[in-house]
């Protein structure tokens, strides 16, 4: 296998445990939909093959596509294989992304899944990300402290990314009840950062 064969695997061949470190965002979902469903898939998403014999390709970067490719009801996506570790991948894709710039939340959550899977520290987190340790430090507190039931809705979309940073994570560390109710607020009313700083004051 070259450094970066392309080949097309099944829905089933794929190790999807990542999927849950980027948020959803509905409408761009949708444009990506038509757009497969008018001109096929253009670009390959990425994997890694897993270390163990019959294990699955760990998808890195592409989960939007296989959930619209999904959608569609298609079988099969082209992949791009890269031919090195998960950790090294994870890293390489992150420099390389192209989409629009990451909230503080879903840097936190890449974060602790490499600080969980591959065991690294602090300052080796800072090296591998070229930032400083306390950089580091503070994304990962975001995660921990703020409520796993509002992250998912974050994830889900429900939430906006930026809404969840400027009022709750705050509101979290005053008392969680509160956030979790100006959380459920937000949601209801499906406010954007603007809307929701006028239902934060009203509340």
């Amino acid at each position: 296998m070259n450094p970066q064969a392309t080949m097309q695997l099944e829905f089933h061949q794929l190790d999807r445990r990542w999927e849950h470190l980027r948020v959803r965002q509905p409408h761009r979902q949708r444009r990506l939909m038509a757009s497969l469903a008018e001109s096929g898939q253009q670009t390959p998403i990425v994997v890694v093959l897993g270390a163990e014999p019959g294990e699955r390709y760990l998808v890195i970067d592409g989960h939007k596509r296989i959930a619209a490719l999904e959608q569609l009801g298609r079988d099969t996506i082209e992949a791009t294989v890269w031919t090195m570790s998960a950790a090294e991948a994870v890293l390489l894709e992150r420099s390389l992304r192209c989409s629009p710039q990451e909230s503080a939340l879903e840097q936190g959550w890449l974060l602790v899944e490499m600080e969980r899977s591959f065991g690294y520290g602090l300052e080796e987190l800072a090296r591998r990300w070229d930032r400083s340790v306390s950089w580091v430090s503070r994304r990962l507190a975001l995660v921990e402290l703020l409520p796993e039931s509002i992250q998912q809705q974050v994830r889900e979309g429900k939430l906006g990314a930026q809404v969840a940073m400027k009022y709750l994570v705050p509101m979290a560390r005053v008392n969680l009840e509160d956030c979790a109710r100006l959380a459920g607020a937000f949601v209801q009313q499906h406010c954007n950062t603007r809307e929701a700083g006028q239902l934060a004051v009203l509340l």
